[in-house]
């Protein structure tokens, strides 16, 4: 990274999204009634994800002293002085075509080192903790109404959670039998018209996983299958319009270096597996990538982090402007980390969730403030240069 970076400017301690500016090469969202609708993933990386390995702030006279042998040396140009984590080579050449930017101090509003508590806030979209039972990506699907929500695991996370019906889809296929359970299931539902829908969503998504062919299971560490098997699901006049993902294994206190690689080389491939996947759809696509807090700014004595404050957020897809930072760089100078160990927030991270939903989903303003975020104090940014 060559280009140098004045590191003292437009420093703003706090979680204010003022200056950062937004905007989206597509349609404004999936509301449209008319041709194809825009697609959302949501991909969050569980146990803390180290911002500062991510996106390298390169040109700060501090980062190498605080890092140590954490330090990212063979960074992956981004702009402004920032790279990107070398194991990212499929997000940067996305990057150098105008589809990817980059968020590099974000936070929840509450400041927790708990990752329950912090995952609750992440998901919930609440100004506090335990202010809010469903997740603010159900309540805009329930906002906009006929937008296609699917969750990827197990178990539906907090995010998609709540009144809105949503399908989810367990990558290591069906556990047994299903067929006469279905059915008796839906003899049971059919008095309740919102367990009837939910189970039919579901059965419809098993069936689409089904149709990629076998049984739709995925070997274990085909990452890259899962991002094209999530894109198949997201295609075709019934394909979900908006994915939650989440990632774990990103709680680093000890040899970090092997570790992150391994992550980031598998989020790589995911985000690629979804590009080749969708296809003609990557451009009306969106993929945020967030993490419930960042790590420490100083690495610890088992070459490892500890849970922190801020990190970094990363937005790709066809549907983004070419752009670079967003949001302001504190520095990493002792006199700004957060509690003299973290790196400092500089935007609330509510505020990249509500420019997302309102100007590529088709989330009004007033639904946004009302119902999706309602205890938010966040600006959302102007959207007049970013998807």
């Amino acid at each position: 990274m060559t280009r140098s970076i004045d590191l003292t400017r437009r420093f703003l301690l706090g979680a204010s999204a003022a200056g950062v500016s937004l905007a989206f090469a597509g349609q404004a969202g999936a509301r449209t009634a008319s041709g194809p609708r825009n697609k959302l993933v949501v991909v969050i990386a569980r146990g803390a994800m180290d911002g500062l390995s991510v996106v390298v702030p390169g040109n700060d006279p501090d980062y190498r002293p605080l890092r140590g042998a954490l330090a990212i040396e063979d960074g992956l140009t981004l702009s402004e002085g920032f790279g990107l984590h070398p194991s990212l080579a499929g997000l940067h050449a996305l990057h150098g075509q105008g589809q990817l930017r980059f968020a590099p101090a974000v936070a929840i509003p509450v400041r927790v080192r708990s990752h329950f508590d912090a995952q609750d806030v992440l998901e919930n979209g609440g100004e506090g903790l335990r202010q809010q039972t469903d997740g603010w990506l159900n309540r805009a699907l329930a906002a906009t109404g006929g937008v296609k929500g699917l969750s990827i695991g197990a178990q539906t996370p907090l995010i998609l959670r709540g009144s809105a019906a949503t399908s989810s889809w367990a990558p290591g296929g069906r556990t047994g039998s299903g067929d006469r359970m279905a059915s008796l299931l839906q003899d049971l539902y059919a008095e309740d018209r919102l367990l009837a829908d939910n189970l039919a969503a579901g059965l419809q998504t098993e069936a689409q996983a089904m149709a990629m062919g076998g049984d739709g299971r995925l070997a274990r560490n085909d990452v890259a299958g899962l991002g094209q098997a999530v894109a198949r699901l997201m295609t075709g006049p019934d394909g979900a319009d908006v994915v939650a993902l989440s990632v774990d294994g990103w709680d680093t206190h000890a040899r970090q270096v092997g570790q992150l690689q391994a992550r980031l080389t598998g989020l790589d491939q995911v985000v690629s597996g979804l590009r080749t996947g969708l296809g003609d759809d990557w451009s009306r696509t969106l993929v945020v990538l967030a993490t419930e807090f960042g790590r420490t700014a100083r690495a610890n004595g088992t070459g490892g982090t500890d849970h922190g404050t801020g990190s970094a957020l990363l937005l790709a897809g066809g549907a983004l402007k070419p752009g670079g930072m967003i949001g302001d760089w504190p520095t990493l100078a002792e006199n700004r980390l957060f509690e003299g160990r973290d790196l400092a927030p500089t935007l609330d991270i509510r505020s990249v969730f509500k420019g997302v939903l309102r100007d590529h989903i088709g989330v009004d303003r007033a639904a946004l403030d009302a119902r999706v975020f309602p205890a938010s104090s966040a600006e959302a940014p102007t959207l007049d240069g970013l998807v």
